[in-house]
């Protein structure tokens, strides 16, 4: 295959996918603004906000969208700090079990929580925890540290260790140097573990749906639900209007956080030779 069909190949590979991407997101857009809005999506000059209008209100959008803030950011809070703990001996020290611990970590990143939501909702309901937010908070932190530990044991590798030899000399221990010089330089990866345990717990139905009882508690991934009725109508323009705003903080959360996301881990000049 010649470079040019080579590029023309991946072009098209791109172009394919991006369609993908932009065929569902248009039809949100499109139903979310159409007065009488069905599966078609069919474009017409009629455009209102009465779908919006509906959803908004404290029981559909406020509520869910606070709670999904609580567990999502308690969540990934929980994570960062938790894993930045257990990956600092990981990437620091050599410790006897530490390849077979890696290898394990990689092997329950492979587990999805749907395999363990049997026994996991017979301890909640053993131990009384059903229904409680932050047990609830702590089953999806631990659920994600695996992968948090991966990450950033990764991202605390690209420190040079000279940089807390320098800190040792001057007297600091290893939290001084774990949190006022390996923390801030990869502040990067500490934002995209962040992100991406917090991404991953904005759209998390089952855990929610299964382990909390009460309609005030659920986030905004399990309202979805609701505009589904038991007979299989589907209130599409009320689903699109709640599918924009609900994807809304995510997506702000990506844009707050891009210059830290666009570091790099470059050190150059941090260490004299």
């Amino acid at each position: 295959m010649t470079r040019i069909a080579a590029r023309g190949a991946a072009l098209g590979s791109l172009a394919v996918i991006t369609l993908a991407f932009l065929g569902p997101f248009l039809w949100v857009l499109l139903s979310s603004v159409q007065p009488e809005s069905n599966l078609s999506a069919t474009p017409t000059f009629e455009f209102s906000f009465r779908n919006f209008d509906a959803v908004l209100n404290w029981e559909t959008v406020y509520l869910p969208v606070i709670n999904s803030v609580v567990i999502s950011g308690s969540t990934a809070v929980i994570t960062v700090v938790v894993a930045g703990l257990a990956a600092y001996p990981l990437s620091r020290y050599r410790l006897r079990f530490k390849r077979h611990f890696l290898l394990t970590l990689l092997f329950t990143t492979g587990l999805p929580v749907t395999a363990i939501m049997v026994p996991v909702y017979s301890m909640f309901f053993r131990f009384n925890l059903y229904g409680s937010l932050p047990a609830m908070v702590l089953f999806l932190a631990a659920s994600s540290l695996p992968f948090a530990i991966w990450m950033m044991k990764n991202f605390m590798d690209g420190v040079p260790v000279s940089l807390e030899e320098a800190a040792w000399v001057d007297g600091a221990g290893w939290f001084q140097s774990l949190t006022r010089v390996v923390g801030p330089l990869m502040a990067p990866g500490v934002a995209v573990v962040a992100i991406f345990v917090f991404v991953g717990q904005w759209g998390n139905f089952f855990a929610p749906f299964v382990l909390l009882d009460a309609p005030d508690k659920q986030p905004a991934a399990v309202t979805i639900y609701t505009f589904f009725s038991q007979y299989g109508q589907v209130a599409y323009g009320r689903l699109a209007a709640f599918s924009i705003i609900y994807t809304a903080p995510a997506v702000f959360l990506y844009v707050a956080v891009s210059k830290y996301l666009a570091g790099s881990f470059s050190f150059a000049g941090s260490v004299k030779g």
